[in-house]
């Protein structure tokens, strides 16, 4: 069988396939191997996390990844790692960590092929897939290649700079799979300039706060930018966001409650100081400048606290977009789930191809929950190839 795509799905797949007896041979058009593993979490890839769950998924069917997550677990991954003898650590909230390198996970799984006696060919381009009387026809660069399983694990188009590719959505399409239209998440957003006249200058500035779209509510840090807004929680947001839809940002939760109590203690106080208690003081002074103007520099005691409650803890903003492909942690959307077995990613209507991975219209949030959909789905597919 062909696996097309080096990365984290389709490695993982050829390791469980070839550990299984099965002839397994990965293609891949890049000179070098897992370039995305490599690059994630900073250089130590945030391989699993341990509190994965469907919830932790978008997908225009909820309740494809179910089946294939629940049976490959993130505490199943995790024995791997210790298999390996990979130290880890659990950075928050579940996620966890390499102690030293990513290429550790990029080890582990090129061993595990290897131990399988999986052909593993990188820089071999593939220009297209057909159907034969018996299986496929691969299209290589290096000439055509026959197999009776193909398994699509191409990733999706972010971080274009790692060598991404649209071949996996043109396979689905040309068996007449349909596509959810791809598009960046995990990824920060710009704004209009009406938004930036008075965000622009806190560039570098970073805040808990808890961001609202889609009907989700994610918390976590955020960071001002020069176009926008960034940090963990905004990556996160931004999975859930629809184009085009504004989202609501809490930067100072129980805000009615505390600025009530900090006009009864300190009446006097400037309301910017008072707020500078709980928030940058570079926020705290752009946010009364911007939402009171000229009475920024008001006393708690003659300030519109109502105003700057709603202000800060229900800010409604309609990103103007996002900084796409180029710093997107993934591709949100891929091939339409509604067209392939939820137990094995198997295509319906095509036997014997399988779509596997980022590629798949199954997207997590930011944490580990990724990767964890990577090692799942392949390992569904490996079990009933």
């Amino acid at each position: 069988m062909l696996v097309i795509g080096g990365g984290a799905a389709g490695l993982f797949f050829a390791a469980e396939a070839g550990a299984r007896g099965k002839k397994v041979r990965v293609l891949d058009h890049a000179p070098r191997l897992g370039a995305k593993i490599l690059i994630s979490g900073g250089g130590r890839c945030n391989f699993t996390n341990l509190h994965a769950t469907p919830a932790n998924f978008r997908s225009e069917n909820p309740d494809f990844a179910r089946s294939a997550l629940a049976r490959f677990t993130p505490a199943d991954f995790l024995e791997r790692i210790e298999r390996h003898r990979i130290p880890w650590h659990e950075k928050e909230s579940g996620q966890l960590f390499c102690d030293h390198s990513a290429r550790d996970v990029l080890n582990m799984l090129l061993a595990d092929c290897g131990n399988a006696g999986v052909e593993v060919r990188s820089g071999c381009p593939v220009r297209g897939v057909e159907r034969t009387g018996n299986g496929f026809r691969v299209d290589t660069a290096a000439g055509p290649l026959h197999a009776p399983v193909v398994v699509i694990a191409t990733g999706g188009l972010s971080v274009p700079k790692t060598g991404t590719s649209p071949l996996g959505y043109r396979v689905a399409e040309r068996f007449g799979i349909p596509v959810v239209p791809p598009r960046a998440a995990l990824v920060p957003f710009t704004l209009a300039e009406r938004e930036r006249d008075w965000t622009a200058a806190l560039s570098g500035v970073s805040t808990p706060a808890e961001i609202t779209a889609g009907g989700h509510a994610v918390a976590g840090s955020l960071l001002f930018t020069h176009r926008g807004l960034s940090g963990p929680v905004v990556l996160t947001a931004s999975l859930w966001w629809d184009p085009g839809e504004p989202v609501r940002v809490d930067l100072l939760p129980g805000a009615p409650a505390f600025l009530a109590e900090l006009r009864r203690a300190h009446p006097r106080a400037l309301l910017k100081n008072a707020l500078a208690g709980r928030l940058p003081k570079r926020l705290a002074e752009a946010a009364c400048a911007h939402l009171l103007g000229g009475a920024g520099r008001a006393r708690l005691a003659e300030a519109p606290l109502a105003r700057v409650a709603e202000g800060l803890s229900a800010w409604r903003v309609r990103p103007q977009g996002t900084e796409g492909y180029r710093t997107a942690e993934v591709t949100a959307g891929g091939v339409d789930t509604r067209n392939l077995d939820s137990r094995t990613l198997a295509a319906r209507d095509v036997p014997g191809l399988f779509f596997i991975g980022e590629v798949v219209d199954v997207t997590g949030e930011l944490g580990g929950f990724n990767f964890q959909w990577a090692w799942s789905s392949a390992h569904a597919a490996a079990r009933a190839v």
